[in-house]
């Protein structure tokens, strides 16, 4: 039988791409657009066209598309009840999106490392991108006229896995472009905008995305393309991935890049935000643009760029603050101070303390807060360390007088709150709410919702995370730590009914996740209490590089492994947005217990608070403001004791005891008749009117606009006008004052005597005369400052009384004061004189202090 030739296959590459019938066209707008992502119909839309693909696709719209058959959209354009409700998201959409032509100054360019929006797009690694994210969708919502910038990572951050020994295994996988909410920037002739960075000998070119957050654009910057060399491909490979160097090539990339992208797309907002010293080198760019016509001088151009920069600080440690060597500083920005018009000397005044000093490191947030006219930590009490951590930058003020200021954090309502209870918080917070304008005391609406009603939802969210935490455990790849038969155990053991206490976040020893275990017979009592049983849930990451971090993860799964504590603690792998908003939602308690004062401010536990879970933590960060009896539990403020081992000892007492005596026993307080706990539902109306109120990033973005955007607009405005006349004379009067601040002459000072019996006859006087020269007596304030010394030998301000000018004679002026302290005791007084000027938005814009 003759053998019939088959030949080689001949392959040609087709590529195929999804067109949806007309009647489902909306659906490709809607998965382009994030705003779906904080939208419950519009998710539950996409979740109804394939149930199982949804969830395995980790709720991605995009690649639900690309993977549906043909057949299945035929189907759905035939589906009366399924075009019906598509056409009603639409119809919300589109209105939603047509009132973005309504923005209006203040317009803001908001720069960050990192944005956590969905699971779909993985640029972010934890606190700071969630905020972030969290930021641009509220932007959205109230239609504040903001622009983004950041960097689109190839890998993003790593995905967490767990081996059997409970060590964590970082995955870094490559993000498909084609399936993510991110479009290519593509100019009138159809080709992809870019921007070039010069680096050691070269350029580094940046592809421009474009990803739409509802009404706010996100603009993200991409150099892993073949116009780059390998080297410079990688640069946006990892969130906070490579060494140093990649690091500062990343914040050149986000800094001047990204001030270069705002450009190429037309966009020239007034205002700059930096969130976080990352973005410092855009201040560079800005004033490299200011410089460049070459009719305004660099002093001129510095009082421009910034009146409009605004610098937020989000790290509680000095140590935390990105600086880079001279070296690595001089390879890489070297070369492009020419092309602003500045010296070497020139920049290192900006990013350091002492810049004749070369061991010194050049800081990020210092040349951030050099070209900021504001800068502000993210909650009360870290708004206090920063200015504890910038203090050096102004020798001669005190720590409590700088201008550094707060705005506290806050979390997307719509993102962080269940579905459930935004159907019963609609019904009761009132009409203005659904607007995005509304009066924070809507939320005490809830004290209207029957108690029936607020258990039975309660319950529902901790039905739905045990459903969710038993499907992942379901897993054996991603469940590696736990054997198929202490799984099984987990499985049989965790209750809807039990008191569940949540503990998700970055694994860093100063949070103190072990906490809870200093006690384990104590402990194993508390969770194997046959009438108030306790279960924890625990899950986050620890970065790649920190290994005490990752002991801590491995620590608790260890404990959880042993039978005792089995199905009570469990640790939950792979944290990320889906499994956060289940946690936040479906706990009874958060817990939170970090070192004081190192948590700036901590976000998760204002989510859980969004959904009625009180909050149990250290009054560190939001909570010292958040913390109301009877709406959560807290740890002392101050700390007992200096040696952290007897303070963890006493706090882990205080938790233990807590949980025994408080909150477990108020949780099962339920009433036979009517099966509810009224004292844990009281618990719950008052952590929503009470606390969750306040922290909003509804709240958060009005004390922005009010305290910085909006004031900082106006005052550019002035200072700008009539070809930046008042620009001009401000610099002008600071050149003056820097000229003649040394040959001020002290002619006369009398100072206080060391003792005083005061009184309404007898008030303590005193005089300073001063040789001015060529400044006048406006030009000059002088004050004399009464402090107090704490046990630490430490300086507070109790009170500045200004001198008055009484005489002024052939450049002579004399000042005078008179004081009556309200309270006797021992004062340290200094007196002093600084530049003044009505035209200063504060005193560090100009931070001359001469002490006499």
């Amino acid at each position: 039988m003759n053998r019939n030739e088959i030949g080689a296959p001949s392959w040609k590459s087709v590529m195929v791409t999804r067109h949806l019938p007309e009647k489902l066209s909306g659906l490709e707008t809607l998965c382009k657009n994030l705003w779906w992502c904080w939208n419950d119909n519009a998710k539950a839309l996409f979740k109804s066209i394939d149930y199982d693909l949804w969830h395995k696709s980790g709720h991605n719209p995009m690649e639900i598309l690309d993977k549906v058959s043909y057949k299945r959209y035929v189907a759905l354009s035939k589906d009366e009840e399924f075009v019906a409700r598509l056409d009603k998201v639409m119809q919300e959409f589109n209105s939603y999106m047509a009132k973005k032509s309504e923005r209006v100054e203040p317009s803001v360019a908001y720069f960050c490392m990192e944005y956590g929006l969905d699971t779909s797009l993985k640029i972010y690694s934890g606190g700071l991108g969630i905020l972030a994210g969290d930021y641009l969708k509220e932007t959205s919502d109230m239609n504040v006229n903001l622009v983004a910038v950041g960097l689109l990572y190839r890998y993003g951050y790593f995905t967490q896995r767990l081996t059997p020994q409970g060590n964590q295994v970082a995955e870094y996988q490559a993000q498909d472009f084609l399936k993510i909410p991110a479009e290519p920037v593509i100019d009138e002739n159809g080709v992809w905008k870019t921007i070039k960075v010069a680096l050691p000998g070269r350029d580094m070119t940046a592809r421009i995305w474009k990803v739409a957050v509802g009404r706010t654009d996100l603009y993200l910057l991409d150099t892993d393309f073949e116009a780059n060399i390998p080297e410079d491909r990688q640069v946006t490979h990892q969130l906070y991935g490579g060494d140093w160097e990649n690091r500062l090539k990343q914040e050149i990339l986000l800094g001047i890049g990204g001030v270069r992208a705002l450009r190429a797309l037309g966009l020239n907002p007034t205002i700059y935000h930096y969130n976080e010293g990352h973005a410092a080198f855009a201040g560079l760019e800005r004033l490299r643009e200011c410089m460049q016509g070459g009719h305004l001088s660099y002093a001129e151009s510095m009082e421009l760029i910034r009146a409009t920069g605004l610098f937020t600080t989000h790290t509680p440690v000095p140590a935390g603050h990105d600086a880079f060597t001279d070296e690595l500083l001089g390879k890489y920005i070297g070369s492009y101070l020419p092309t602003i018009g500045i010296d070497w000397h020139t920049l290192m005044t900006l990013g350091k303390i002492n810049p004749d000093n070369h061991d010194e490191k050049f800081s990020m947030s210092s040349l951030a807060a050099n070209m900021s006219q504001n800068v502000n930590g993210v909650s009360m009490l870290h708004g206090k360390v920063s200015q504890e951590i910038f203090a050096d930058m102004y020798p001669g003020y005190l720590p409590e007088e700088l201008y550094i200021s707060y705005v506290t954090n806050g979390v997307h309502y719509p993102t962080w709150a269940s579905r459930d209870w935004k159907k019963v918080h609609a019904k009761v917070f009132g009409d203005q709410f659904a607007t995005h304008h509304y009066d924070k005391s809507c939320f005490e609406g809830i004290y209207s919702v029957p108690d029936e009603e607020v258990w039975e939802t309660r319950k529902q969210m901790k039905s739905e995370l045990t459903k969710a935490i038993k499907e992942r455990f379901s897993d054996p790849q991603l469940c590696a730590h736990y054997t198929p038969k202490q799984i099984v155990t987990i499985k049989e053991r965790l209750s809807d009914d039990a008191l569940t206490i949540g503990f998700a976040r970055r694994f860093a020893t100063y949070k103190r996740a072990t906490l809870l275990f200093s006690d384990l017979d104590r402990l194993a009592e508390i969770v194997n209490n046959p009438k108030r049983p306790v279960q924890f849930i625990f899950a986050g990451k620890a970065h790649p590089a920190d290994g005490a971090g990752q002991d801590l993860i491995k620590q608790i799964i260890e404990i959880s492994k042993q039978d005792r504590f089995l199905g009570r603690i469990i640790f939950v792998p792979g944290y990320d947005i889906t499994l956060a908003k289940r946690m936040v939602q479906g706990v009874d308690v958060w817990l939170n217990n970090p070192t004081r004062p190192l948590e700036a401010s901590g976000t998760s536990g204002e989510k859980a608070a969004m959904n009625g879970v009180m909050h149990f933590s250290v009054l560190d960060g939001w909570w010292v403001e958040g913390y109301k009896p009877g709406a959560g539990w807290a740890l002392p403020l101050e700390k007992t004791y200096d040696d952290p081992n007897y303070q963890n000892e006493l706090d882990s007492a205080t938790i233990y005891s807590t949980i025994e005596n408080e909150i477990a026993p108020d949780y099962y307080a339920v009433d036979e008749k009517t099966g509810l706990s009224p004292k844990w539902i009281g618990y719950i109306k008052n952590t929503i009117a009470k606390v969750a109120c306040e922290f909003t990033t509804n709240r958060m973005l009005t004390d922005y606009c009010n305290q910085y955007y909006i004031p900082q607009c106006e005052r550019y405005a002035k200072l700008s006008a009539d070809n930046e006349k008042v620009a001009r004379e401000i610099a002008q009067w600071k050149h003056l004052v820097l000229d003649e601040w040394n040959n001020i002459r002290i002619v006369s000072y009398t100072q206080p005597d060391a003792s005083y019996s005061l009184s309404a006859d007898n008030t303590l006087k005193s005089e300073v005369v001063l040789d001015l020269g060529r400044l006048k007596p406006e030009d000059i304030g002088v004050e004399m400052l009464f402090t107090v010394s704490d046990e630490k030998g430490k300086l507070h301000l109790q009170a500045v009384n200004e001198f008055k000018l009484v005489s002024y004679e052939n450049g002579k002026a004399t000042y005078q004061v008179e004081v009556l302290p309200e309270r006797t005791g021992m004062y340290q007084v200094g007196t002093r004189i600084y530049p003044k000027n009505p035209l200063l938005p504060h005193r560090q814009d100009f931070p001359l202090v001469k002490w006499l």
